[in-house]
C-alpha cells in the first residue's frame, strides 16, 4: 500500500483520491478551503452540469485546447462512467437539452455529496483548512509536501489537482502553476477562457440588458474570420457575453491578446438572404409610407436596437419611410446582415468559467497523468493545458483525468 497525497479538493481532486483509494491506497487529500468542491457548488449556476452524455468522439470535438491529449483519460472514464458513479452514491441525475446532465434535485451540493460519499468508502483523510506551500522533491522525486505551517508530510506520491486562476475566490490561485514552474515544467501561457468580451464602441452600453437568440456571430483577423458561431449573446455595460460570446472567446483569446484589437459583425437574420430581407423591408415600407423609420425598424428589431441602427446609419430620428432612399435601405439591410463592433479584450480571471493554457500536456504523459521529468508526481484537471466549450466537458476533464491520474499509481 502506497501513501498518496493528493493537493486540491475540488472535482479533479476528489476524484483522484478516490480512484487511488479505490486501487488500495493510503490517500490524504489536502484542501484548502473550508470544504471540498468550492466551485462545483456555483458551477451551471448552482445546478450543476457536470457532465455532457455525448459520445467519446463528439466529446473530444468539444474540447479546445490538445484534445488529443485526453484520448486515453477519456475513454478510461468517459461520461457514462461518471453518470454511473454519481447515481451509485445516492444521487439521481438527469440529461437535458444538448446532453448536459444535472443532478435531479438541480442542487450542485448533490454531486458534491455523491463525491464525499466515495471518499468514505475508502476512508480518504480530508485536510480542510490545509495549504500546501510547497512539493518537496529529493533526487527528481517527489516525496511529500511542505504546508504552509512548515509541517511536511511524507508521500510516495502526489497528485497536483490545483485548478487554475479562474474565481480565485474558490482557492483557484495558480500555486499549481507556480510549482510547476519552480520545478522546471513548462507552463504553457494562460489566459481567461469561456469569458465576455470587451469592446470598443459606446453605443454597445446603450443596448445593456439586451439578450439576443438565434443569431450568428463572425469574428475576424484583418480578413480572415477566425470564428463563426450561432446562438445567443447578451449585450453588457462593457462588452457582449453570453453563451455565443463565451464560445468565441476560447477560440479567439490567444489571437486577441497578440492582436489587440479583433473586428466583429452580428448577422441578426441569419434566416434571411439579403434578397429575401430586401423584399421583407420592401413591404414593410410600402405598408407604411407615411410612418417614422423607427416605427417599422421596431418590426424587425429589439426596441433598444433602433435607437442605435439609427445613430450608426447617421439617419434623423424623425425620418418617414417615404424618403429613405434604395442606396439607404441597402445600408439598412447591410446592417442587419453584418452589425459591427470591435473586441477590445477578454474580461478578467474572476469573470471567466475556465483558465486556457497551464502546465503543458508536453510533460505529462496522457495513459498516466505522470510527469516525464520528475518521479512520483501527477497534475489532473485544470491545471493542465486542457479547456473545453461549456456543456459539462470541463467539468468531465477534471474527472477522467483525475481518475486516471488516481488508478495509474503502481
Amino acid at each position: 500500500m502506497s501513501k498518496i497525497i493528493v493537493i486540491g479538493g475540488g472535482a479533479a481532486g476528489m476524484m483522484a483520491a478516490y480512484a487511488a483509494g479505490l486501487c488500495g491506497h493510503k490517500v490524504i487529500l489536502i484542501e484548502k478551503n473550508e470544504k471540498l468542491g468550492k466551485k462545483i457548488y456555483i458551477t451551471g449556476k448552482g445546478r450543476c452540469n457536470f457532465t455532457n452524455a455525448c459520445s467519446e468522439e463528439d466529446f473530444l470535438k468539444n474540447v479546445v485546447s490538445n484534445p488529443k491529449f485526453l484520448y486515453s483519460a477519456i475513454y478510461t472514464f468517459n461520461s457514462d462512467a461518471m453518470i454511473d458513479f454519481i447515481e451509485g452514491h445516492g444521487t439521481v441525475t438527469k440529461v437535458e437539452r444538448g446532453n448536459r446532465a444535472f443532478p435531479e434535485s438541480d442542487h450542485a451540493s448533490d454531486i458534491t455529496k455523491a463525491l464525499k460519499k466515495g471518499l468514505d468508502e475508502f476512508s480518504v483523510d480530508i485536510r480542510l483548512n490545509t495549504e500546501v506551500k510547497n512539493i518537496i522533491i529529493s533526487d527528481d522525486i517527489a516525496v511529500g509536501v511542505e504546508l504552509k505551517d512548515h509541517k511536511k508530510i511524507n508521500a510516495d506520491h502526489v497528485i497536483v489537482c490545483t485548478g487554475g486562476l479562474s474565481y480565485s475566490t474558490t482557492g483557484s490561485t495558480g500555486d499549481g502553476l507556480k510549482w510547476a514552474k519552480q520545478l522546471g515544467i513548462k507552463v504553457t501561457d494562460t489566459r481567461p477562457a469561456l469569458v465576455p468580451l470587451n469592446v470598443k464602441e459606446a453605443y454597445i452600453a446603450k443596448m445593456q440588458g439586451l439578450a439576443l437568440k438565434n443569431v450568428s456571430l463572425n469574428i475576424f483577423e484583418g480578413n480572415k474570420s477566425i470564428y463563426d458561431g450561432f446562438g445567443e449573446m447578451l449585450f453588457t455595460h462593457f462588452g457582449v457575453s453570453g453563451p455565443l460570446v463565451l464560445s468565441a472567446s476560447s477560440i479567439i483569446g490567444k489571437k486577441l491578446q497578440a492582436c489587440g484589437n479583433l473586428k466583429a459583425v452580428i448577422d441578426l437574420k441569419p434566416a434571411l438572404s439579403l434578397e429575401e430581407l430586401d423584399n421583407r423591408l420592401l413591404r414593410d415600407f410600402n405598408e407604411n409610407m407615411n410612418k417614422h423609420l423607427s416605427s417599422v425598424l421596431r418590426g424587425l428589431l429589439p426596441a433598444s436596437m433602433v435607437p442605435v441602427f439609427i445613430e450608426i446609419l447617421n439617419f434623423d430620428d424623425g425620418r418617414q419611410i417615404n424618403s429613405v432612399t434604395k442606396e439607404e435601405r441597402m445600408a439598412i439591410i447591410n446592417l442587419l446582415k453584418a452589425f459591427p463592433f470591435t473586441i477590445t479584450g477578454l474580461r478578467e480571471y474572476k469573470e471567466a468559467i475556465i483558465t486556457q493554457g497551464g502546465v503543458s500536456v508536453k510533460a505529462i504523459d496522457p495513459s498516466t497523468m505522470k510527469c516525464k521529468n520528475i518521479n512520483g508526481l501527477s497534475f489532473a484537471g485544470e491545471v493542465l493545458d486542457l479547456d473545453a466549450f461549456t456543456g459539462g466537458f470541463n467539468l468531465q476533464i477534471a474527472w477522467s483525468t483525475g481518475y486516471l491520474a488516481g488508478i495509474s499509481i503502481s
